[in-house]
């Protein structure tokens, strides 16, 4: 591993936020990650903690927020702003990051009650004589209860 006072050359730093050089560049264009400092050469160097950095943005990728929305949100404060201000610019991205998760987690759930609705009928499908076809319309509604099937029972049934 490449270090210099401590920090790690892009290609090392690449390997330990698991990412690849095009998008810690594309990062640093975009003004989401700013390397430590920069050699002689043109080398970039990075903090071993900037992996926690690289994280967050997959994160909020991941969650649904836009790179330009993730560079507003984790830009902090400018450097006039005095502790307070600091402490609310984080303490904003840390509440839109909550808040982004709790959204996810509710829609998750959500789909796992589908899913389950959709093992359950499909276990009482087990014991029916009918079989899913064109011609029953595949079981929609099921023919012995009368009722529209599970969302993602319906939608396998095709």
């Amino acid at each position: 591993m490449t270090a210099s006072r401590g920090l790690l050359k892009i290609g090392d730093f690449a390997r330990v936020a698991d990412t690849n050089l095009r998008t810690l560049r594309y990062y640093e264009e975009l003004g989401l990650l700013i390397p430590a400092r920069r050699s002689r050469g043109g080398f970039r160097y990075y903090r071993r903690t900037d992996v926690h950095r690289v994280r967050l943005i997959r994160d909020l990728q991941e969650l649904g927020l836009h790179l330009d929305r993730i560079r507003v949100l984790i830009a902090g404060p400018d450097a006039s702003s005095d502790r307070e201000g600091y402490r609310r610019c984080v303490h904003e991205a840390l509440a839109e990051h909550e808040r982004l998760l709790v959204a996810r987690m509710d829609s998750l759930e959500e789909q796992r009650g589908k899913v389950r609705a959709a093992l359950a009928k499909l276990e009482e499908c087990r014991h029916c004589v009918h079989s899913p076809c064109p011609e029953n319309n595949f079981c929609e509604p099921c023919l012995t209860t009368g009722r529209a099937l599970p969302e993602h029972l319906s939608a396998l049934y095709r």
